[in-house]
């Protein structure tokens, strides 16, 4: 497979991605306001390991194009769809951490699993991040009207600032990689800011609980539960409760960032999964 391309959308947007190596495919749908690089620790070992892994940038977000409109969990699914049928994948593991957990959750619940052996949901936004009604005890709205200010007022200092609750940078005893941190910058400014502002609202009151009924593969659930991004305790935790057939791994002290922080170990998890 090439190293990298891009498809052209039915609405005339395109994604960029990555497709690496061959065998069973492992398909990747990253967090906000990342791109498909976030992956790449997993992307390098599992395809040392004899699998096809595939990466996209969602729309607005890194190399993809950055159109006004459709940053909605419907449509990201629906991009999600059209890269799947346009590489004519079969029984593929779908990976999403945090927003990208919700785009495979919605991908699956609108589109089915005739494609999709497996599923994988890491940090996930799943079932739904905001209090609501139905969610009391969900993140306050007042929580994401500051994260809408902070991309508004200056991004690129807001994304810094938000690296040390991201992964776990500000608990005591923390080794803090100033690299790490100056990547996710990087790769957050490189996309849209109307997409990632607009992103915020889909990744935080999107209501996925009927599309978690519909993931009827075997779906592997890992959260740390020192999140401070995405709380274990309202996603993770009863994600894999909606879930007809999850399992739960809990990373004790896990940050939002454990597939950088723990990388080996999220690596050699998923391994074992996928192998079963």
């Amino acid at each position: 497979m090439s190293e990298f391309d891009k498809i052209t959308l039915r609405d005339g947007s395109y994604l960029y991605f990555k497709d690496w190596g061959s065998g069973q495919p492992i398909v990747f749908s990253h967090g906000w306001p990342l791109t498909a690089d976030a992956f790449e620790d997993q992307m390098l070992f599992l395809g040392q390991q004899g699998y096809r892994v595939i990466a996209h940038d969602r729309r607005g977000h890194g190399r993809s194009s950055q159109p006004w409109e459709g940053h909605t969990m419907d449509q990201y699914a629906d991009d999600l769809a059209e890269l799947t049928a346009h590489l004519d994948l079969k029984e593929a593991i779908h990976v999403g951490h945090s927003t990208g957990g919700g785009e495979v959750a919605r991908y699956i619940g609108r589109h089915g699993t005739a494609r999709v052996a497996k599923a994988v949901l890491i940090g996930a936004v799943t079932p739904v991040m905001i209090q609501t009604d139905y969610n009391p005890d969900g993140v306050p709205k007042a929580v994401f009207d500051g994260i809408r200010e902070g991309v508004i007022n200056d991004r690129a200092a807001f994304f810094k600032e938000l690296t040390l609750a991201f992964y776990g940078y500000n608990r005591d005893g923390a080794q803090i990689s100033e690299e790490v941190r100056n990547e996710f910058v990087r790769q957050g400014m490189q996309g849209s800011i109307k997409a990632l502002y607009d992103c915020i609202k889909a990744f935080s009151e999107t209501d996925l609980r009927e599309d978690l009924r519909k993931m009827t593969v075997p779906t592997l659930v890992i959260h740390g539960d020192d999140d401070q991004i995405v709380p274990f305790e309202t996603c993770g935790k009863v994600a894999a409760g909606m879930l007809p057939d999850a399992t739960l791994k809990v990373y004790p002290g896990g940050s939002h960032g454990i597939c950088t922080t723990h990388k080996q170990q999220i690596n050699q998890d998923l391994l074992e999964f996928i192998s079963r």
